[in-house]
């Protein structure tokens, strides 16, 4: 019986393997776009899917080579540009992704119970490939772990620069479709060519992108999470319907706002209530914006690189904090308005010309994993009991709620002195706001 929240260590009984295409595939090297190859997205997106049963690793296996097909670029390798050091590129080899069996002492009521909130030992669930370099680890990583009562956990690590949230679930949905049928072709035929979002030539930037400008003045008050100088504790929270319509409900009549606005409002404000920086202080909210639909023309169907954008919304401390509800929610609907084809061309752009990371002093970042259907995945023996993160981080996650689909489950990790204080203010919802005219 499992005794604490660690993970028991993982037996692997044989090396992890190369899978490759099922059959030869374009042997090129693949652009990325400037919104794919930021520095901010320099990393993998993990995920971690629970299974009551598990599924024959023969035919996970058969169904990763034949999906690696249609999806060849993730059986390739990173490197950075013969033309230009600062570039990433994907040269499509056909190398193969790596997928590794695992067995562990473990129930899958025995990691229920474990699960509410990510730990250090869950890293454990996928194989460590050993790298130099963050451009040494293949562009996609699997691990299959068995547990003691028949049950499975699915580890999937998918590079950044290659795709977004929405462009993984619709990588991951297709190896899911032809595992259930292996003669099947694919539902959505991906679209590779990134050169959709190359820069304009000469770069024209039209628009300020406050989401890369440092517009915080110095203060003498604590730093504003600083990874390297506080102790974080993941902190995970279900919002219920009912709990995300009243959130809605405080900003009617004067206001209509979606489940995402409202929540992401009241996890701003509540995240600077708990940390109670200067009031002075200027502060960001910083979501993804899907853009696929707002360029013209649209991005074609079956774009899985990063079709995304960083919606800014800022104020200052004492602005969201004595404001009502509304303000918060009708600053980020600003901020997705202004997310427009020139926008976000403006963007590619700056980006062509200087190579700027977001700014992250005195900024929470929100990115909504809540309906990209991933809590769906079926490879043949039922939808997971579990879906999430493989990590909590310092960003905040809005994530499916299993069985509930209208529900909100909110990871995020914060320093370990405010997170008790965080949890209280996060469940305190006004009967009604007192304050009007903002």
């Amino acid at each position: 019986m499992l005794q604490s929240s660690e993970i028991p260590s993982c037996f692997y009984p044989k090396q992890p393997a190369l899978i490759s295409p099922k059959c030869p595939t374009t042997k090129h090297t693949l652009y990325l776009s400037n919104l794919d190859d930021q520095k901010f997205l320099r990393f993998s997106i993990k995920y971690l899917y629970l299974y009551k049963k598990s599924v024959s690793l023969e035919s996970l296996k058969s169904a990763l080579s034949r999906v690696l097909v249609d999806y060849y670029p993730l059986a390739g390798r990173l490197r950075i540009s013969s033309e230009d050091n600062e570039k990433l590129e994907v040269d499509c080899n056909g190398e193969g992704a790596v997928f590794a069996e695992g067995f562990m002492d473990l129930t899958v009521e025995e990691f229920l119970k474990v699960s509410t909130k990510p730990n250090r030992s869950w890293r454990k669930f996928l194989y460590r490939v050993d790298s130099q370099s963050f451009l040494d680890i293949p562009p996609l990583v699997i691990q299959v772990t068995n547990l003691r009562c028949g049950g499975m956990i699915l580890c999937t690590a998918i590079n950044h620069c290659l795709a977004d949230g929405i462009g993984t679930s619709q990588f991951l949905h297709a190896w899911a479709h032809l595992t259930n049928k292996p003669n099947a072709d694919v539902l959505v035929t991906p679209f590779h060519s990134r050169h959709v979002l190359c820069p304009r030539t000469p770069p024209k930037i039209t628009f300020p992108h406050p989401e890369f400008t440092n517009s915080t003045t110095s203060h003498n008050g604590p730093t504003l999470l600083d990874p390297t100088q506080q102790t974080l504790v993941p902190i995970s929270l279900i919002f219920t319907p009912s709990q995300i319509l009243h959130l809605k409900k405080l900003c009617i009549p004067s206001l209509k706002c979606t489940c995402f606005e409202a929540l992401a409002s009241h996890v701003w404000r509540t995240w600077i209530r708990s940390l109670a920086p200067p009031p002075s202080l200027k502060i960001k909210l910083l979501f993804s914006v899907n853009v696929r639909k707002r360029l013209k023309p649209e991005l074609p169907q079956g774009y899985y690189g990063n079709g995304f954008v960083l919606g800014c919304a800022e104020t200052t401390v004492k602005e969201l904090i004595t404001s009502n509800m509304r303000h918060g929610v009708k600053l980020v609907q600003e901020a997705k308005e202004s997310v427009t084809d020139d926008y976000v061309r403006s963007m590619v752009d700056l980006l062509e010309e200087r190579r700027v990371k977001p700014d992250l002093l005195a900024t929470l970042v929100i990115s909504q994993w809540s309906k990209l259907g991933l809590e769906d995945l079926d490879f043949g023996e039922g939808r997971p009991l579990h879906m999430g993160p493989l990590a909590s981080e310092i960003y905040c996650l809005f994530l499916p709620v299993i069985g509930d689909f209208e529900g909100i489950n909110v990871l995020m990790s914060v320093p370990e002195s405010i997170a008790d204080k965080f949890e209280v203010y996060m469940k305190e919802f006004p009967e009604r706001e007192e304050h009007e005219g903002v």
